[in-house]
């Protein structure tokens, strides 16, 4: 039987070697274009690793996904539309805490990810302690350390790539707790949303978070769904 295709998303903030990555994993195999309907660059490319096709896409670099930009919306739509087998998140260890502010927000949509611990030679210069076992426990997700711009750690990362794409690893589980008063919220919504045909598609704790938020985007489709 032949392996699957894996569709990669690749996500990450500015400057956290995301499209290093994305070059080195797909060398020459990439195209370049637009995504539809809006001039944000869209680059996709293709690798294979032990017997297995695998389709990376390079999501816009982005701090979050709130949807206030183009490129916002464009890395939220591809990873909740598309659904791909694995997103990818590209972590730079010199700045975890403002990193890890997406990663939080790809962790609630519930979906298959890693983290992608890159700049580890530079953290380590500057003498930080980065635990990857505690990491890894708390966002529920594999953490592979790497230095892209020296293709270390590639090999780990397309292993986890497979692992996670076969269901071998379970991710997508742990969530962060906002305190009892705003989790009893969050139940509340979650509860008043769960005959809505968009928990279908989506996670309903990541609607309800987002509506609770006040988030346009998912307002819009709430209201799309009730005039249909």
């Amino acid at each position: 039987m032949p392996n699957k295709q894996i569709v990669v998303a690749l996500a990450g903030n500015p400057n956290s070697g995301k499209t290093t990555l994305f070059n080195n994993l797909t060398g020459a195999h990439q195209h370049v274009g637009n995504w539809p309907g809006v001039t944000v660059e869209k680059k996709e490319g293709r690798c294979s690793y032990n017997g297995h096709d695998i389709t990376v896409v390079d999501l816009p670099g982005v701090y979050s996904l709130t949807a206030y930009s183009p490129d916002e919306m464009v890395a939220r739509n591809f990873i909740v539309n598309e659904k791909p087998d694995v997103v990818v998140d590209i972590v730079d260890a010199t700045n975890l805490e403002r990193n890890l502010y997406l990663s939080v927000q790809i962790m609630e949509m519930e979906v298959p990810f890693i983290l992608a611990l890159n700049m580890m030679d530079e953290a380590e210069a500057r003498k930080y302690k980065i635990d990857i076992n505690i990491i890894s426990h708390d966002m529920g997700a594999p953490v592979v350390p790497m230095v892209a711009n020296r293709n270390k750690g590639i090999n780990e990362l397309l292993e986890e790539i497979v692992r996670v794409a076969e269901g071998k690893v379970i991710t997508g589980v742990a969530k962060i707790e906002y305190g009892r008063e705003l989790e009893e919220e969050i139940s509340r919504l979650t509860e008043a949303i769960s005959a809505s045909p968009l928990t279908r598609r989506y996670s309903p704790r990541w609607l309800a978070i987002k509506l609770f938020e006040g988030d346009d985007e998912t307002i819009k489709k709430f209201e799309e769904v009730q005039n249909d």
